[in-house]
């Protein structure tokens, strides 16, 4: 494994760890899944060119469109859930309450 395999695959470690235990806010799991969801892109980015192939260059804008989807509905989530209980701690939100 070469040096910079292994540091998207620390990155990638570090904010899957910082989404296990920083589980007080919303905002704070958003960020870290941000976070590995741009190690997994910029890993992406270089895959092409170290194995000097073409037909894989669409692979990161494809993750990378996903990627703002999930950011947008991540947001509008905080947004309304902020609005409804009045702060974004994760231990507010019960999901088996109406």
């Amino acid at each position: 494994m070469s040096a910079l395999q292994l540091s998207f695959f620390s990155a990638f470690a570090l904010s899957g760890l910082g989404l296990a235990f920083h589980r007080t806010h919303l905002i704070s799991a958003l960020l870290c899944l941000e976070s590995m969801m741009l190690s997994m892109y910029v890993a992406l980015s270089m895959w092409p060119i170290q194995t000097q192939t073409t037909s894989a260059t669409l692979l990161p804008l494809l993750m990378l469109a996903f990627s703002a989807c999930e950011a947008a509905t991540g947001l509008a989530l905080l947004v309304a859930s902020t609005r409804t209980h009045g702060s974004d701690h994760l231990h507010n939100f019960n999901l088996l309450q109406c």
